[in-house]
């Protein structure tokens, strides 16, 4: 039956939204409606301190023109966040209502023609390809069925759009408990054992996947071990071509070889650098591997110091002794199997460092030190607990940073390691060039940053939790096993 006005339409709809879906999307509008109000204040400000510009007084209205620009955006990201929970509410709302007006396929083709049919029908309402289309509703009924409190944040603006399909994306594959689990882990902060350091939303995208793909794979139901020995057997290379004469060779393979193939080339990359070599790292550290991989046997020469390929392997003193299985982190990587932490201390490779920590809380030992120069313990010391560039947002790995006093050596500041952070040379230009400066580190825990405008924005902080305990070991009693680690860690530790 025809129906222009479209009111037939509308009232099959809310039935169905009236089931399910109307309370959320009449929150998420709510939030949304919220947000714009706010945003209507902020430009209202905005606009005062534009008419102030000009006056005598010691009123300065750039900046609070500035200020308000930047609370703007900070508005603006949020009212994205919201406008994505309304577009999720919808997409699986249609998807509902439109399953509820058919009676049930009766056969897998049937099925197959509808789903096909709604795809194509989002598609053309957002004007977007039916593969991405499938994609938004399978990340909508995710959100709507899987992760209420990933939608929750989404819809209140404190986690971004490409936050909740890294949460789609890393929950794929876990069961109900293991999905939970991982949304209280990042967004709720009374949580036990709750993430620690910056937010989910103060996270760039690409670093929260980091820490949440790490934290998957260590409480993911099926071993890490198990899931390694099945993945090792699809370890393959594949060229790709590319434009303009150019194309792309990767490997998949056991981290712990591709860590250490990239640290060589970069070492050598570096050891070639110098006043008269025109290329850059990055190209240096591609013509360094096609030399490798071809077998030439030049010599990697150049005007530069020789470098060494240091990678950090963080091993549970329990897993390195084989009474468990729990993960070990690779530097630059993330977690890796226990055997392949103990196959890489073991062998005594020269470019790993294996770090061994407190079978109590997870967190290494501090080394004292009272030079301005850094020993190199002090150093692997440094990166272990930093990581990356400590700069909000940046991923530029360990192995290219420099080490920084965050009060300065003749202003009082220690060679310790709660003064001590890291920096890309980018953010230490930064750091001593501009306004912003680090907020106080600790043992354990990198600096936060100070902008000149006096926002903070917290450190990154890696998910340590205390190591797991073999069976009938109490972690509160002296024993002869704790003893027996005790000594081992002692008579492992480096000279001071």
């Amino acid at each position: 039956m025809s129906d222009p006005s479209g009111k037939l339409r509308f009232m099959e709809s809310s039935v169905v939204v009236d089931g399910g879906g109307g309370a959320g999307l009449a929150a998420a509008i709510r939030s949304l409606t919220g947000l714009m109000g706010e945003l209507a204040g902020v430009v209202g400000r905005s606009s005062e301190a534009a008419d102030g510009v000009g006056r005598l007084d010691d009123h300065d209205p750039l900046h609070d023109l500035a200020e308000s620009c930047l609370d703007g955006l900070g508005v603006v990201a949020r009212i994205e966040a919201a406008a994505a929970a309304v577009k999720v509410h919808f997409l699986a709302t249609h998807a509902e209502a439109t399953a509820a007006m058919e009676p049930p396929p009766e056969t897998p083709y049937e099925s197959s023609a509808r789903e096909m049919s709604v795809v194509a029908e989002v598609a053309c309402a957002l004007t977007i390809g039916e593969g991405p289309a499938s994609m938004l509703l399978q990340e909508a009924h995710a959100l709507t069925t899987s992760l209420p409190t990933a939608l929750n944040a989404l819809q209140a603006g404190i986690i971004s759009w490409r936050h909740a399909q890294i949460m789609v994306d890393e929950t794929s594959g876990l069961d109900l408990a293991g999905v939970t689990a991982l949304e209280a882990h990042f967004l709720d902060p009374e949580a036990p054992n709750a993430a620690r350091g910056a937010s989910a939303g103060e996270l760039v995208p690409g670093r929260f996947r980091r820490k949440v793909r790490a934290w998957r794979e260590c409480h993911h139901p099926e071993s890490l071990e198990m899931r390694h020995a099945r993945s090792v057997e699809d370890r393959r290379m594949e060229c790709s071509p590319d434009r303009d004469g150019m194309a792309w060779v990767s490997l998949y393979m056991a981290a712990d070889k591709a860590c250490a193939i990239w640290n060589k080339s970069s070492a050598l990359a570096r050891g070639l650098q110098g006043p008269d070599e025109p290329r850059t790292l990055t190209q240096l550290r591609a013509d360094v591997a096609a030399k490798l991989l071809l077998g030439e046997t030049g010599q990697f020469a150049g005007s530069g110091p020789s470098h060494k390929a240091d990678v950090l392997v963080t091993v549970p003193v329990f897993s390195l002794l084989g009474f468990t299985d729990e993960p070990a982190d690779l530097d630059n990587y993330g977690p890796i199997p226990a055997s392949m932490a103990r196959r890489i201390v073991t062998e005594g490779a020269g470019c790993f460092y294996r770090v061994l920590v407190d079978p109590r809380d997870g967190a290494p030992l501090e080394i004292g030190r009272t030079s301005y120069r850094l020993p190199e313990s002090l150093k692997r010391w440094l990166r272990m607990r930093d990581g990356k560039c400590t700069f909000p947002g940046c991923s530029n790995p360990s192995q290219d940073n420099e080490a920084d006093h965050l009060a300065a050596w003749e202003h009082g500041g220690t060679t310790a390691i709660h003064n001590l952070g890291q920096l890309c040379p980018k953010h230490h230009r930064l750091k001593h060039r501009s306004g912003w400066s680090p907020s106080p580190a600790t043992r354990n825990e990198p600096p936060g940053w100070v902008s000149p405008t006096g926002r903070q924005y917290n450190a990154e902080q890696l998910d340590r939790e205390p190591t797991l305990w073999p069976t009938g070991c109490l972690p509160g009693e002296a024993s002869a096993l704790e003893t027996s680690v005790v000594d081992y860690l002692v008579a492992s530790s480096p000279a001071a």
